[in-house]
C-alpha cells in the first residue's frame, strides 16, 4: 500500500505540523523528566504492589517504549520488543531516556511527514502518557507531590 502524505499541504503547513510535534515532543520530554526526577533515588525500587514494576523500571520501560515505538510505528522498521536488561543507576535511566526522546526528535526533522508517520508520533506520546500517569501514581503513594502539568 503506498504511504500517504499529509495533502494537500502546502510547504509551510508541513513545516508548522512539524514545528507542533517537535514543541509536543519537548513539552512531553521536560514533563516526563521532571516526574522521573521529583522520586528521590531511595524511592526508585518502589512501587506501589508487588505485581508491578518498580519506579525505575517503569521509567526505562517509558524510554525503550519511545525507541520500539519509533522504529514500529514512526519509520515504519518492524522490530520486535526486546528490551534491554533494566539499568539500575537512577542517572543511567534518566539518560536513556533523553537520549530515547532525542533519537525521536531528531527521526521527526529527518523524515517526511506522512500519515503513518504522524500516527505512530501519536501513538507514541499515548505511550508515553499512559505509564508517566503511572509514575505520577507511584510518586503519590510515596507521598511526593508530583511537578505541575505542562503541554
Amino acid at each position: 500500500m503506498k504511504e500517504q502524505t499529509l495533502m494537500p499541504a502546502t510547504h509551510a503547513s508541513l513545516q508548522e505540523m512539524q514545528e507542533w510535534m517537535e514543541k509536543t515532543l519537548e513539552t512531553s520530554k521536560a514533563y516526563t523528566l521532571n516526574v522521573a526526577k521529583a522520586m528521590p533515588s531511595g524511592g526508585w525500587t518502589s512501587k506501589p504492589a508487588d505485581s508491578i514494576w518498580n519506579f525505575g523500571e517503569l521509567i526505562h520501560h517509558i524510554a525503550y517504549g519511545i525507541q520500539w515505538w519509533q522504529e514500529n510505528y514512526v519509520k515504519g522498521n518492524p522490530t520486535s520488543w526486546d528490551p534491554p536488561a533494566v539499568k539500575e543507576n537512577q542517572n543511567e535511566v534518566l539518560t536513556y531516556l533523553e537520549k530515547s526522546y532525542d533519537e525521536l526528535r531528531k527521526t521527526i526533522n529527518r523524515t517526511t511527514l506522512t500519515v503513518e508517520m504522524m500516527k505512530g508520533f501519536l501513538a507514541t506520546l499515548d505511550h508515553i502518557t499512559h505509564h508517566r500517569g503511572q509514575a505520577v501514581i507511584y510518586l503519590r503513594y510515596q507521598g511526593i507531590t508530583p511537578p505541575e502539568y505542562t503541554y
